[in-house]
């Protein structure tokens, strides 16, 4: 087991940012840590990675505790913050062999991670005169410098252009072939796109802890986009069973919203038929990550 949290909490002042909240993460599982600003995430991450403790609980990592053996636990993760401290006056090589010399890590890693994360065009430059999106890259770099097992990385994709995004999700996708990741982010495709499982977490608790497939599966709720053949009133199509919202979104066609365990499609044919309507077109639209998300969250 790469990552094992116990009944942790921690406070700031009066403010509980993280409620006693327990899980595991296996080795070679892509995990996506989810939550509003202000839900303990970062918190939580910052206590993986010892840069600060708990008020109780436990937290493992690799198998070390991450109170008791803090030294066994760096060495053995890597990890991009938030806000990627780099030194901006330096070269990237130079950057990077700077911290393979904290590392104790043989030159050759170096060469290894530029190419790794594509840097290879840009590593003859200063630091400072990089995108954003090269700054993530360096950031990744660092943290794969002494091949650690586990990765941690807060929010690594944000202010980065849609080119730049993709960009970093195929290196984190890459990486995470042969290593344990947990990763924060506010962008529900980037989750979607790059992670085998989503924990949720809201007002310092866990409300959810699925694989990523099984929440989606999971919903109950359906939506239907409908386009009749002429206009009708509200009250005609409240008379759908299994209904629990509807909205018009453009003078004949319908959003429909319902609650059942069966495909209500060919029940709004049935319903157009007998109200002697012609369906021009019945679209099914399943609900993404970010619209559970905001269910669980509001």
């Amino acid at each position: 087991m790469s990552i094992a949290v116990t009944n942790i909490s921690k406070s700031y002042g009066t403010q509980k940012a993280l409620d006693n909240i327990s899980f595991s993460v296996n080795k070679g599982e892509i995990v996506g840590f989810l939550g509003p600003n202000g839900a303990g995430k970062s918190t939580l991450m910052k206590i993986l990675t010892t840069y600060i403790t708990a008020d109780e609980g436990t937290a493992l990592v690799n198998g070390h505790d991450v109170q008791l053996n803090a030294k066994a636990v760096q060495l053995s993760i890597g990890y991009l913050p938030e806000h990627n401290p780099l030194y901006l006056d330096l070269y990237v090589r130079e950057y990077l062999a700077f911290n393979a010399d904290v590392y104790k890590v043989a030159k050759s890693r170096i060469e290894e991670v530029i190419q790794l994360t594509g840097l290879a065009s840009e590593s003859h430059k200063k630091i400072g005169q990089l995108s954003k999106g090269y700054r993530q890259r360096i950031g990744l770099a660092n943290a794969l410098l002494h091949n650690p097992d586990v990765l941690i990385l807060d929010e690594p994709t944000t202010g980065l252009d849609p080119n730049q995004l993709i960009e970093i999700r195929n290196v984190i996708k890459n990486v995470g072939k042969d290593k344990t990741v947990f990763l924060s982010t506010h962008i529900m495709q980037e989750v979607e796109a790059i992670c085998d499982r989503v924990i949720i977490i809201n007002n310092g608790k866990i409300v959810a802890d699925k694989k990523l497939d099984h929440l989606i599966s999971e919903e109950k709720e359906q939506v239907l986009e409908v386009e009749f053949d002429y206009k009708i009133e509200e009250q005609v199509i409240a008379k759908i069973e299994n209904l629990v919202s509807y909205k018009n979104t453009h003078d004949m066609t319908w959003e429909l919203t319902f609650k059942a365990d069966k495909d209500m499609r060919p029940t709004v044919f049935d319903f157009a038929n007998e109200n002697g309507l012609k369906t021009l077109q019945l679209n099914q639209k399943n609900k993404n990550l970010e619209a559970i998300f905001r269910e669980i969250t509001k």
